[in-house]
């Protein structure tokens, strides 16, 4: 075989390994679920492939250097399945999580998350900036919108709430958010929570972790949990 039909033959292998690996490409686009480096291996896969059915003859792979590209195949397939296992260490730990929270199904968790009216008046807890000569309770609906205000007394504790306007008109049922607007004299002090106790419905796996799902839709998170009772 001349230097010509050699140099024809290695660009022939060439352009089909290139070929090889831009179809590996396309086959990773399409696998859209699948790890980069999922994607990775089975483009080395293809491209080795190819090398070992288009090596020059009259100078064949040396036995060292297929060695280490065995060697690296190797590497990258225990990396792919250690990624795999990493993966599923990492679920079945997220299902762990909500364990530990299961009995909390059913009970009353008191928390900062929007309160459920149903027609009936709620029990609320507000929370009192230090300092505060004058609170106000600060009602808003599930928009975001200031529905009604109420201005609480200076004595803690709890404080039984009937959902009304500016009017007096009582308020549709649904989940309304609570705040406490503090001042001392003039002062505007900082805003402070609401607890309010309600039964937990579920508990469930939320983008930042576990969190419960309160009778109304209200959710929290269970670090925001104060207190449990039974129903």
């Amino acid at each position: 075989m001349d230097v010509a039909q050699t140099t024809t033959q290695t660009g022939t292998a060439a352009s089909r390994t290139a070929a090889a690996a831009a179809a590996a490409a396309d086959a990773g686009t399409a696998g859209a679920g699948k790890s980069a480096l999922s994607s990775d291996f089975q483009t080395f896969l293809l491209m080795l492939t190819e090398q070992l059915k288009n090596q020059d003859p009259l100078n064949p792979l040396e036995a060292t250097d297929f060695a280490v590209q065995l060697a690296t195949f190797s590497g990258v397939e225990q990396q792919v399945r250690t990624n795999d296992l990493l993966s599923s260490l990492a679920g079945q730990m997220g299902t762990g999580s909500l364990a530990q929270y299961a009995g909390w199904i059913g009970m009353e968790a008191k928390s900062p998350a929007p309160v459920y009216f149903a027609g009936s008046p709620v029990l609320i807890e507000p929370q009192r900036a230090n300092g505060a000569t004058s609170s106000t309770l600060v009602v808003r609906d599930s928009t975001g919108t200031i529905v009604g205000q109420a201005m609480l007394p200076q004595t803690a504790g709890p404080v039984e709430w009937v959902p009304a306007d500016a009017d007096g008109r009582p308020l549709p049922a649904g989940l309304y958010s609570l705040t406490v607007e503090n001042r001392n004299g003039e002062t505007e002090l900082a805003d402070t929570p609401v607890l309010s106790y309600a039964r937990v419905a579920e508990v469930r796996m939320g983008a930042d972790g576990p969190e419960i799902l309160l009778q109304g839709g209200a959710v929290a998170k269970p670090a925001e949990v104060a207190g449990l009772r039974e129903s």
